[in-house]
């Protein structure tokens, strides 16, 4: 069976690629020109894409390609980018040209350079590669170590294929399984009710960074949930702060617009001091409101423009926080 060609799809890049002015430019790492001086790596075509402004730039790459490793067959394509950094113009470009390209999977090889571009364009590249609009690996080059600026630097290969990478993909499902144990509070059941829910729970509230509403009769063990989620999002590093805990049935009246929003000195009597109040002592982290349907409805306005605007006035102050 005959051997596949060696097929290296990139971009010029305006900056990396654009080192160095005549002979100087042999002194200095440029990946889309290093990558060919590996002799591990024997490149039968470099597909090199570059914007139309860049022409001349393109030209010179090739010429120098070519005198490094003149079996390599350099091939020009240019496209139109009004702004390389704009997400959709870069994606539909290189979609573009994906598609209309002539993939022969079954005697070439591809791998694709991501080290020139924006990161824009980088990233439209790992995309279209994932998703296999292009049949093929990634190619990652990095500069030389040491002084030797013009060497050929190294490379490394990443396959996409998931199936390569199970042991990570089980490290993330035993993590998923250890959350759902804590969650459960490490007791077994086979109620598949339960279970899917707790599952739901895992996936929505670990990741979200959305108010949750936990219902249940009184005694279910929302409290104990609601801590299992916080303790789960503290060791995730999703939250800093701390929990807090409030049965709402104990707020009446003053009382519970100063306990949650807090208040100033003097804003009713008794009030000697000024209180910061449980949203701002649960910053960064998580204020479980025990029975927040016993509260009354002001307050419950309050909460609702304080969820959704972040922003609150104190009880007698005249300024958000």
């Amino acid at each position: 069976m005959a051997k596949k060609r060696l097929v290296v799809i990139g971009l010029l890049g305006s900056v990396l690629d654009r080192r160095g002015r005549g002979e100087q430019r042999w002194e200095r790492w440029r990946p889309s020109v290093a990558l060919h001086r590996h002799e591990d790596l024997l490149i039968d075509r470099f597909e090199m894409i570059h914007e139309k402004s860049w022409a001349r730039l393109a030209d010179t790459i090739r010429d120098d390609i070519g005198e490094i490793s003149p079996e390599t067959e350099v091939r020009l394509h240019s496209i139109e980018l009004e702004d390389p950094w704009d997400f959709e113009e870069v994606y539909g470009a290189l979609h573009q040209f994906t598609r209309s390209y002539p993939f022969d999977t079954e005697k070439e090889d591809y791998l694709v350079h991501i080290t020139t571009g924006t990161h824009v364009i980088q990233i439209c590249l790992f995309l279209l590669t994932e998703a296999r609009y292009i049949p093929g690996r990634l190619i990652q080059t990095s500069p030389p170590k040491g002084g030797n600026r013009s060497g050929s630097g190294d490379y490394s290969l990443v396959d996409l294929d998931l199936s390569r990478y199970d042991g990570i993909a089980a490290r993330f499902k035993q993590e998923t399984r250890d959350d759902i144990a804590k969650l459960k509070s490490g007791i077994e059941t086979r109620n598949e009710e339960f279970n899917r829910l707790i599952e739901q729970i895992e996936k929505v509230s670990i990741r979200s960074h959305e108010p949750i509403l936990l219902m249940g009769p009184t005694g279910a063990g929302k409290s104990q949930l609601a801590k299992r989620i916080f303790e789960i999002k503290k060791e995730r590093q999703y939250l800093s702060g701390q929990f807090v805990e409030v049965n709402c049935a104990t707020l009446r009246g003053d009382t519970a617009m100063a306990t949650l929003f807090g208040h100033t000195k003097g804003a009713f009597t008794g009030a000697t001091e000024a209180r910061a109040g449980l949203l701002r002592q649960a910053d960064s982290g998580v204020l479980f409101l025990d029975e927040i349907g016993e509260i009354g409805l002001d307050e419950q306005a309050m909460l609702l423009r304080a969820i959704e605007e972040k922003r609150f006035l104190p009880l007698g102050s005249d300024t958000e926080v």
